[in-house]
């Protein structure tokens, strides 16, 4: 969807954005029938799973209607009703987390329980869980069923999700990304560590959850895009010391590791080399370059 900013554009719709976890994904409403909706406010809206109550999390307002898109409306708004019964079965929810455990390993399944979830009317219990490989739980499930009195869904996540839910610290001592604000994973690849010449140690590399870390593919593109335009390595260039063999690059400082013919090894400023024969040597640098382009970045003077 595209937010609408021309008075004759095509067709617009008033549209709510609803989230139903925290740092979840963010899922759109047809809001017209509530055009004063405020962020923080529950509603009451249909999901694939059911109804679910969720949190307001973008005001509504007009976007262009994509063609064919078809968006579920807000049915109401929680009352007070509602969110008295989401809070009591959010209560609830250890307890049958404790007994579903009791229940696994009277089955002897190999799978280790991360959440319970009630819907707010508690017409609906998910249990989320981990395993290595594929687990047959359908007699656990009619075990739960006997138990809670009322429909259960098994959830098999991933590491990365086990670690969303659980939330934590990263080795950076913040906060985990994915259970604070990254709503969707990415794709990250070891590449990505080599293209930003991090340590290949799994250990370095790693999140809590034991898979890449997210965060390496954040500023991915900019190293890439950065390195198209920096001197290669192994390449001969004039420094203001003499000529030199660059033998590293530091892209978030722009500048390169070169070795001199003296043998000595210094850090130079890319904006500060020249070619072998003196010749400038064009630097891009967000968009400009040094030997031409005018953003007023800054770099041509420097």
């Amino acid at each position: 969807m595209i937010e609408s900013t021309a008075p004759h554009a095509a067709p617009t719709r008033l549209v709510a954005g609803v989230r139903f976890r925290p740092a979840g994904r963010i899922y759109f409403y047809d809001a017209r029938h509530f055009p004063d909706l405020k962020t923080g406010r529950y509603v009451i809206v249909e999901t694939p799973r059911g109804k679910e109550a969720g949190r307001v999390v973008i005001a509504p307002k007009q976007v262009v209607a994509a063609v064919g898109e078809d968006l579920k409306s807000i049915e109401r708004l929680a009352e007070e009703d509602d969110l008295r019964a989401l809070l009591a079965f959010k209560a609830k929810e250890r307890d049958a987390l404790r007994l579903c455990q009791e229940k696994v390993q009277a089955r002897n399944l190999t799978m280790k329980l991360v959440e319970a979830e009630y819907t707010y009317d508690g017409s609906r219990l998910t249990f989320y869980f981990v395993a290595e490989d594929r687990v047959d739980f359908r007699a656990l499930v009619r075990d739960l069923a006997a138990a809670f009195r009322t429909r259960i869904e098994l959830r098999q996540i991933g590491a990365r999700d086990h670690a969303k839910t659980l939330g934590g610290v990263g080795p950076c001592g913040k906060t985990l990304c994915c259970s604070s604000w990254l709503t969707e994973f990415g794709a990250v690849s070891i590449k990505m560590a080599k293209e930003q010449s991090l340590p290949l140690n799994p250990t370095k590399i790693s999140g809590v959850c034991g898979r890449l870390m997210c965060c390496l593919s954040y500023e991915n593109d900019q190293y890439i895009d950065t390195k198209k335009h920096m001197p290669a390595l192994g390449e001969t260039i004039l420094t203001p010391d003499g000529p030199g063999k660059i033998i590293g690059q530091n892209v978030p400082r722009t500048s390169v590791d070169v070795v001199l013919e003296s043998g000595v090894t210094i850090t130079v400023p890319v904006t500060k080399l020249a070619r072998p024969d003196g010749s400038p040597l064009a630097y891009s640098h967000g968009g400009c370059s040094t030997s031409g382009g005018g953003c007023g970045c800054g770099t041509k003077g420097k």
